[in-house]
């Protein structure tokens, strides 16, 4: 696995422990994590809040990739592409993680801390990182489009 990129780890209150569990894993494997927040369980907090924070600094360093945990992860990957040049996929298994990769080269992978547990999160972020885009050309002009909206 190419350890090099930099994961920016953003979260709300719902996906707190996941997140901190999660980066653990990372940094484990000797990922380069900045953990942009929230850096303490606050149960009134909003996931735009730290989601956007991980989204321009993924927008900012093309070369890194964002992963983004609340309840369902759905609103996080909204949020998330709002922010010009970031293709954020809900991943919620191993078929999403792969083609969310392959076929879009998603930057950031958004997870619903309410839907999976670490250990199916810690798999699908393997998955996820690990995965190439497949480079071909009908691929690499929808991501495109997407990147010109």
């Amino acid at each position: 696995m190419n350890t090099d990129k930099k994961i920016f780890i953003a979260s709300d209150h719902a996906g707190f422990e996941l997140k901190n569990n999660l980066k653990d894993y990372l940094e484990s494997l000797t990922f380069n994590i900045e953990d942009l927040g929230n850096s303490e369980f606050d149960p009134n907090d909003d996931y735009p809040d730290f989601v956007t924070l991980a989204a321009k600094k993924v927008a900012e360093n093309p070369d890194s990739f964002g992963i983004v945990i609340g309840g369902s992860g759905q609103g996080e990957a909204m949020v998330a592409n709002k922010i010009k040049n970031v293709r954020a996929a809900v991943v919620y298994d191993e078929y999403s993680a792969r083609m969310s990769k392959t076929d879009n080269d998603a930057n950031v992978a958004s997870l619903g801390a309410r839907t999976i547990n670490l250990e199916k999160a810690k798999e699908l972020i393997k998955i996820w990182l690990e995965t190439p885009f497949s480079n071909e050309e009908h691929h690499k002009r929808r991501v495109e489009k997407i990147n010109n909206l």
